[in-house]
């Protein structure tokens, strides 16, 4: 009889590295049954789809108090439909706060548990080491320092690199695909303002003005998938600026700097060599709690990983449209900032080493499971 896995992501890149990693089962397993929570990606891959993400994004604290009563159906929902799967196992892609919680769950009912991208525990709430340890079966990590803060805790993870080496690698390998934007010739800056709505409500107005002070660049939106653009539409108001959707990649290959929110896409616009400005702006009060709570020098993991301030990150009240045009105009051509910061990236990559982080996962889950 095939096996069944039960893969949770709740995220646009947890989707992304969960269509990665079920291609690369089906690969090794073509008779596995897979039922999922995730995006559009994993279901294009194949299995069966429990929950889409759609449902289920809220960052910050009072975010997520807002949203509670969401948040703990959809807990309920997850643990009955995983109990009638009766999956041979989890394996669980990022999205902490939710799936923690579950894995505690599946623990005590016997049900074995993998994790793919370790959660920040480095970061903030360290005690949650122990939980990990106690609840999750096999956990992979994609940063290169997080091995040596398990180790403190004689808890054996595998480092399997970062999946984003292979989804550029792979992608930089295909032909140059036009983007969706009118034609004027200019130089392009990319502006990646996160894909939560709050997040475009309030990066946004600071990013935008940048187009009256570099009227020398064309600038462009990196569209969220989930956002619908009339949000883009009334932010932009009368300003010469593209939305492309579905097309990061090649804007940012395509871009001479970058303005991008932090996470995921910091790392993304590193590996693509593009100098950035790094942004933060939370809800006031998550900001304030999440300040005292969180144990790191750096928002961006291109900073995190190279251990120093190699990208300038400008956040909560720093985040002004004058210091962000201060900055960009350092890291843009013939800024004094610039080649220092593309030196840094070539470090970034030899830190970061070989890819195949799903094909990793994947067998290290079948041989396993």
């Amino acid at each position: 009889m095939s096996k069944k896995l039960y893969i949770i992501s709740g995220e646009a890149s947890g989707d992304l590295h969960g269509a990665n990693v079920m291609k690369e089962l089906y690969v090794e397993q073509p008779d596995l049954d897979i039922r999922f929570w995730g995006g559009d990606k994993m279901q294009a891959v194949g299995g069966t789809m429990a929950k889409h993400i759609r449902e289920l994004a809220f960052m910050g604290f009072v975010e997520v108090l807002m949203n509670l009563p969401t948040i703990l159906r959809n807990i309920r929902f997850c643990k009955e439909d995983i109990l009638t799967f009766k999956p041979d196992a989890l394996l669980l892609i990022d999205y902490p706060g939710f799936n923690m919680r579950i894995a505690e769950w599946a623990k005590k009912n016997n049900i074995k548990v993998y994790y793919y991208i370790s959660p920040t525990v480095w970061a903030w709430k360290e005690n949650r080491v122990h939980k990990i340890k106690r609840d999750v079966f096999k956990l992979f990590c994609i940063l290169p320092f997080e091995a040596d803060f398990y180790k403190r805790y004689n808890y054996d993870v595998e480092y399997v690199g970062h999946p984003l080496l292979d989804e550029i690698e792979q992608y930089q390998q295909l032909p140059k695909q036009e983007l969706q934007i009118t034609p004027t010739y200019k130089p392009i800056i990319a502006m990646l303002p996160g894909s939560r709505k709050q997040e475009l409500r309030t990066k946004l107005p600071v990013m935008l003005p940048l187009v009256d002070l570099f009227p020398q660049y064309q600038f462009v939106i990196a569209g969220a998938p989930n956002m619908d653009i009339a949000i883009y539409k009334e932010l932009i108001g009368d300003k010469a600026v593209d939305v492309v959707y579905g097309q990061t990649y090649p804007l940012l290959q395509q871009s001479e700097a970058a303005v991008v929110t932090s996470g995921t896409a910091t790392l993304e616009t590193g590996l693509f060599e593009i100098p950035e400005v790094v942004c933060y702006i939370g809800n006031a009060i998550s900001y304030q709690i999440a300040k005292r709570l969180v144990n790191v020098k750096y928002i961006s993991l291109v900073n995190l990983i190279l251990d120093k301030e190699s990208v300038t990150e400008l956040i909560q009240n720093e985040c002004t449209t004058e210091r962000l045009a201060k900055e960009l105009s350092l890291v843009i051509k013939g800024g004094s900032k610039r080649e220092q910061v593309l030196k840094d990236y070539t470090e970034l990559k030899n830190m970061l080493g070989k890819g195949g982080a799903s094909k990793k996962v994947a067998q290290s889950v079948l041989k396993t499971i």
